[in-house]
């Protein structure tokens, strides 16, 4: 059998799809929640975010094809394809993070939006596996 092993870069790759889906579930945005006031919240499937949703089930399933496939090689676990998944949650999560900005910065604090900020972390690790993963030997 000729199995890719799942090294450091696609460990860190599967952990961190697994907190880019726990980011994208929580609250992104939440404003109220005063005295009379219900609590409005949007997570990541409000808009671009689902990207980063997406991105995390592309990288999941891109670690496990290797597996899935049996004896025959996979090319689609390369470097090539980490980081575009990576790039993809970066559009995701900037693109949703511009399109708040104007009124509602201060519901994007930590505070008021762990999802957004749990998934950005994600997104960071993901880069990172994917620079992991080109570093690998023999992986060019």
């Amino acid at each position: 059998m000729h199995r890719r092993p799942i090294g450091r870069g696609r460990s860190l790759a599967v952990v961190s799809a697994i907190v880019m889906l726990a980011g994208c579930l929580l609250p992104w945005y939440s404003v109220g929640g005063g005295a009379d006031l219900p609590v409005h919240q949007l997570n990541a499937f409000g808009g671009s975010g689902i990207l980063v949703f997406i991105a995390a089930l592309a990288t999941v399933a891109v670690v496990a094809l290797p597996y899935a496939a049996g004896d025959r090689p996979v090319s689609v676990d390369r470097w090539p394809a980490y980081l575009i998944l990576a790039v993809a949650a970066w559009v995701g999560l900037l693109y949703w993070v511009v399109s708040f900005l104007g009124d509602t910065a201060p519901g994007l604090l930590p505070d008021r939006a762990p999802g957004l900020w749990v998934a950005a972390a994600g997104t960071i690790a993901l880069s990172r596996a994917a620079y992991d993963i080109a570093h690998e030997p023999g992986s060019r």
